[in-house]
């Protein structure tokens, strides 16, 4: 059964602008180096090593990575797409530079954007807080697709609770986000991510940094 809209909304619904505006420090500086032993550095390297002068960012958080990741293109073409319209405004501001597109949209439903497809897509730490097992959070690459120029490249990452070693205190509070419905990751596992990128997509590449499977493929 696919996730209703209320349900992929509330996923979404904690990025308040207060949240925002300490989401670097909380999240980025201190829970991926310590709890979830995936550093941020790392998932910035990801990104320059994927991103191109044609991207569409999914699930743009503070739009941290696209401030600080090296576009091979001098005036690269930027477009943001999410949910929340707080993270949207948040992102398009801080990279106001790019004059970036954006577009409110739902992932788990068919995609309509204005201009051509692109070169690279983005989706990193999405796939967690979508709504439904993996199976079902997965449809959004194929929503994707249709967005994307033959050959593209879609990379990301996201947090696993299964096939990757957790501490302590990634298993409490991967439990408490799942019970507060800001995750929704309780039985995904890098067995399954690694089924369903390659049912779709060629030249996958999956690595395991503490419990984040940082992913990539082509079109």
């Amino acid at each position: 059964m696919s996730p209703t809209r209320e349900e992929i909304e509330a996923g979404q619904a904690v990025y308040t602008q207060k949240l925002l505006a300490v989401y670097d420090l909380l999240v980025l500086g201190l829970s991926n180096r310590f709890i979830w032993r995936c550093p941020t550095p790392r998932l910035l390297a990801h990104y320059d090593r994927h991103v191109s002068g044609n991207h569409l960012d999914v699930g743009v958080g503070t739009g941290y990575f696209l401030d600080r990741c090296r576009f091979p293109a001098e005036r690269p073409r930027v477009a943001l797409m999410d949910m929340n319209p707080n993270a949207l405004d948040h992102a398009a501001r801080r990279i106001a530079r790019y004059a970036p597109e954006t577009y409110r949209r739902n992932v788990l439903a068919e995609i309509g954007v204005d201009g051509a497809p692109f070169d690279s897509v983005g989706v990193n730490y999405l796939l967690h807080c979508l709504p439904g097992d993996m199976t079902s959070t997965a449809r959004a690459f194929d929503y994707l697709r249709p967005l994307m120029k033959p050959g593209a490249v879609v990379f990301g990452s996201t947090l696993l609770p299964g096939g990757v070693a957790r501490g302590w205190a990634a298993r409490r509070l991967m439990a408490f986000y799942n019970a507060k419905g800001v995750f929704s990751n309780e039985t995904d596992d890098l067995e399954t991510l690694t089924r369903e990128l390659t049912a779709r997509f060629h030249d996958v590449s999956i690595e395991v940094v503490g419990c984040g499977a940082l992913f990539s493929g082509r079109l």
